[in-house]
């Protein structure tokens, strides 16, 4: 008797296609979530996008 990598059993086979296409949905739903969700932006400060006031950086070098 010649022994097979894989099962010709057509339940099998159907119910391995159905499981398969379940995870496919369920990856491709995830991702469109992922898109649909949107990103948080970082904070904007009065100068637009650079650095934050108040910040030591940002301040005038202290007196001597």
């Amino acid at each position: 008797m010649e022994s097979t990598m894989f099962s010709t059993d057509p339940h099998f086979l159907l119910a391995l296609h159905h499981s398969h296409a379940e995870e496919l949905r369920a990856e491709a739903d995830a991702d469109r979530l992922a898109r649909a969700v949107r990103r948080a932006e970082p904070a904007r400060t009065r100068f637009g996008r650079g650095r934050r006031c108040g910040t030591a950086a940002s301040r005038a070098p202290a007196m001597p």
